[in-house]
C-alpha cells in the first residue's frame, strides 16, 4: 500500500483543569498571541481556545480528568480506511476511545505515546 501521510495544521494541548487558565493567560498575555474561546460540546473537553500558532491552529483543551498536558497532532491521508489497515499491518492500531470523534477519523498514538489524529485532507 501507497499511504501518505501529511502533517496538518491543528495542534491540541490537553490542559488539567487546574493549569487551565493560567495557560490561556499565557498565551494571551505574555505571549500576546490571538487567542479566541470557542464553544464546545464534548464529553471530555469543558473548555476550549482557539490559538493563531503561525501557519498552525493551536487548541487549547480543558480537561477535568488530566493530571498533566498531553500535545495531539493531526496526521492528514486520501483515505482513512486505507490508511488505517496500513497502521494496523504494522502494528498500529487505533484507540478511539481517547475521546469523541466522527466516523471518518481515528485516534493512533506513537510508540511514545504521543497522540495523532488520522483524517482525510481537505
Amino acid at each position: 500500500m501507497d499511504i501518505k501521510f501529511e502533517g496538518g495544521i491543528n495542534i491540541a494541548v490537553k490542559i488539567p483543569k487546574g493549569k487551565y487558565e493560567a495557560t490561556v493567560g499565557f498565551y494571551r498575555d505574555i505571549l500576546k498571541l490571538d487567542v479566541e474561546e470557542r464553544p464546545i460540546t464534548n464529553p471530555t473537553v469543558s473548555k476550549t481556545h482557539r490559538v493563531s500558532f503561525g501557519n498552525n491552529v493551536m487548541w487549547l483543551d480543558c480537561v477535568d480528568n488530566y493530571t498533566h498536558s498531553e500535545t495531539w497532532l493531526e496526521l492528514n491521508v486520501e483515505n482513512v480506511p486505507a490508511a488505517t489497515e496500513y497502521l494496523k499491518s504494522h502494528g498500529i492500531s487505533t484507540c478511539d476511545e481517547l475521546e469523541e470523534l466522527p466516523d471518518n477519523m481515528h485516534w493512533i498514538t506513537d510508540p511514545a505515546g504521543s497522540v495523532y489524529i488520522v483524517k482525510n485532507r481537505e
